[in-house]
């Protein structure tokens, strides 16, 4: 089979590992890369290319950011790169009918989830929020309908309460590269039929808002514990202590506490302070107050005394 001319759309860091695997697969020549435009980044909020744009410019490669792919200009300048096939990470854009017509059954997406679970922007967060012990990532056929395409391939990934959902994402990068080298490969060339999803086992991984990020006392302790894992991706998860923002970093569920109004203070250790839950308790080990840089409970014991009886969330 002769070399595929491929062209590949992605922005974040995900998309980036992949983009880098296609570039080193001979049996793939990328001749062109559409990303997000440039956005403000940084404390300086300084315009920065997405790490797919960076990556890409540093291989020469022809690179677009329009706002919209469905513009006309846009789609032409696509097209005029003669491309077989279209490999999709992680892109940030709704393809529009009139791109998948270029590439008929020849438009594939690398879906972070078991699909037809957590279809959506968030699979990742979603999944581990909610508290699931495996999840994966699926190569799929785009159709207009979002993440409905039949199913290419899938590789699993175990999921333990240690994992965040940034380790969660730096494991799906190369089962998401191994996709692509193996069973897009055995796609076009006719060895692999595409699975229908089953439309009754459809769940969606709404975006993440940023009202999420505050943390609720009066939950369970597994769910306060299971945001902030999620949430580790962004934007992360905070509560109020004598009305400042006190973001979570590291924590553990401990069981058997007994029951104190939710948010109570219930023990203050060198290291670590109890908090009390809708369910159980959690056990705070690195925070980040108001204005200042992640730390151990620790160091911010040392200028934020903390005592029993105290209440956060208020």
């Amino acid at each position: 089979m002769s070399v595929i001319r491929t062209v590949f759309l992605g922005t974040p860091d995900i998309a980036r590992h992949c983009l880098e695997a296609l570039l080193k697969d001979s049996h793939y020549k990328v001749v062109g890369v559409v990303s997000q435009p440039d956005r403000p980044a940084g404390r300086k909020m300084v315009l920065a290319p997405s790490p797919v744009k960076q990556l890409a410019l540093t291989h020469q490669l022809p690179v677009l950011t329009p706002e919209r792919v469905s513009d006309p200009a846009a789609l032409t300048s696509i097209q005029n790169w003669g491309a077989e096939v279209a490999v999709v990470v992680a892109f940030g854009q709704i393809l529009p009918q009139a791109f998948l017509d270029l590439y008929p059954r020849q438009v594939v997406n690398v879906h972070a989830s078991i699909l037809p679970r957590w279809r959506g922007a968030a699979p990742i967060q979603r999944s581990v929020m909610a508290g699931e012990t495996q999840t994966g990532v699926c190569l799929q056929v785009m159709v207009k309908k979002l993440d409905a395409g039949d199913v290419i391939g899938v590789r699993h990934l175990k999921v333990t309460e240690a994992m965040t959902a940034v380790e969660v994402h730096e494991q799906m990068k190369p089962l998401a590269a191994d996709l692509l080298a193996v069973d897009l490969m055995d796609y076009l060339r006719g060895n692999l039929v595409p699975v229908p999803q089953d439309e009754s086992l459809v769940t969606y991984a709404h975006k993440i808002s940023k009202a999420e990020s505050l943390i609720d006392w009066r939950r369970p302790a597994v769910e306060i514990f299971n945001q902030m894992r999620g949430m580790a991706l962004g934007p992360g998860v905070y509560t109020t202590l004598k009305g400042k923002k006190l973001k979570i970093h590291g924590a553990q569920v401990v069981p058997g506490q007994r029951q104190n109004h939710p948010g109570e203070v219930i023990k203050v250790d060198a290291d670590s302070f109890i908090v009390a839950s809708g369910g159980e308790a959690l056990r705070v080990l690195s925070v980040q107050p108001e204005s200042r840089a992640q730390m151990t409970v620790q160091e911010f014991l040392r200028g934020y005394p903390l005592q029993s009886g105290e209440r956060l969330g208020e």
